[in-house]
């Protein structure tokens, strides 16, 4: 196979952006062949922009069934996600699903089941993973280089959103239509990062916000605090209420500290281990030795572009996947164990309880009077919200 046939399921902000990226010919080896929405304006749109060349489907059964792609975009609402990974699967289709993975951890495990039984390529859009800096810390972590990790911060709050983004769709911002706010919408990329570099939490303790800012029943301010296996611990804060928000990642560890911030790596380093140091100092009020050191990162990164490529190449050469599908579920754990939390005003463990979350999801939905206000079609259309 020299090119795949790329069909995007979900032409909306996500699925135009990738659309637009093929058709250009940013991805060597992939090629848009077709495109599948529900809205007839979409898919008008779509004819309009790329022609007859581009097949229009206004259901994704239609698009499997006409025979005309390898592989397939998933960029719809995040509830669909897991289904129609497993439809595409289940096509012979490789798949590349937006972020999240899905909405709850037990539709993901299916999801999962079905992918480690299929020999296509699967990944997710964790487009953070491209980036030099993050790749970077990952590696001093894993290299023992800082030692073991002793606590974690991060303040990540510079998702800011006003009420006109919340109004642009009539499924976001609420239980029904998205599952979840700023966990589920914005902090994917951070909640993936967060255990992809520092390792997943045994439990944790959180407190939301619903509503706190905007005119929405979803989460948008989160304090949230976990415990290591290792004892270790972590907090994570969010919001998309605050402007100027940060974006600040302290790495607590037994040789210093690393802080990422403003796309930057700065390590204080200790030239002796702080455990050890503790045990063996003699002096009433020393520190260990530390040394600021400025980690050098190398190129920008391709984020999105650069998904799609490693993808395309896994399929068409066999190159290792950054972002495997299957590890999707991660991140997604971290998020329903805090709302878990934050609904039972109580510790969650990890792994999560998933029969509990959806239970307590459902009530939510089913309880839910909440009315949403959508912007006009016209004003919807003006939205090019690249990052969701």
């Amino acid at each position: 196979m020299e090119e795949i046939r790329v069909g995007i399921i979900g032409i909306g902000s996500m699925g135009t952006a990738h659309a637009k990226t093929l058709v250009e010919g940013k991805v060597p080896g992939a090629v848009l062949s077709a495109v599948c929405d529900s809205n007839p304006d979409r898919l008008q749109w779509a004819g309009e922009q790329f022609g007859e060349k581009v097949g229009r489907y206004e259901t994704p059964e239609a698009l499997f069934a006409a025979g005309v792609v390898d592989a397939a975009i998933i960029a719809t609402p995040h509830y669909d996600h897991p289904s129609l990974v497993i439809q595409a699967l289940g096509h012979s289709l490789h798949v590349l699903s937006e972020k999240p993975a899905g909405v709850y951890t037990r539709q993901v495990r299916e999801m999962n089941a079905v992918a480690s039984k299929s020999d296509r390529i699967f990944g997710v859009m964790f487009n953070q993973r491209q980036r030099p800096v993050h790749q970077k810390f990952k590696d001093l972590v894993e290299s023992g280089e800082i030692g073991e990790i002793m606590r974690t911060n991060w303040i990540i709050s510079n998702w800011y959103r006003s009420q006109y983004y919340y109004d642009s769709g009539n499924w976001r911002a609420s239980w029904r239509g998205e599952g979840g706010g700023v966990l589920l919408n914005q902090c994917p990329h951070n909640l993936d990062l967060w255990q992809w570099i520092c390792g997943m939490p045994k439990r944790v303790r959180a407190f939301c916000s619903f509503g706190r800012y905007h005119d929405i029943e979803v989460e948008d301010d989160v304090t949230a605090y976990v415990e290591y296996e290792n004892g270790a611990s972590g907090i994570f804060i969010t919001s998309t209420g605050e402007a100027p928000g940060t974006n600040r990642l302290e790495v607590v560890c037994d040789r210093g500290k690393v802080v990422m911030e403003n796309d930057q790596l700065t390590f204080w380093r200790t030239r002796q281990g702080v455990a050890e140091y503790t045990r063996t100092a003699k002096e009433l009020f020393s520190a260990p030795e530390t040394w600021v050191c400025e980690i050098p990162i190398n190129g920008e990164g391709e984020e999105h572009l650069g998904v799609l490529k490693n993808w395309t190449n896994a399929i068409l050469k066999g190159e290792t996947l950054r972002a495997p599908g299957e590890e999707g579920i991660d991140g997604l754990e971290l998020s329903n164990a805090i709302l878990l939390s934050a609904w039972t005003d109580a510790w969650a463990n990890l792994p999560v309880d998933e029969e509990l979350f959806y239970s307590e999801l459902q009530k939510r939905i089913e309880t839910s009077r909440y009315e949403k206000k959508v912007a006009s079609a016209s004003a919807v259309a003006d939205l090019s919200d690249t990052f969701n």
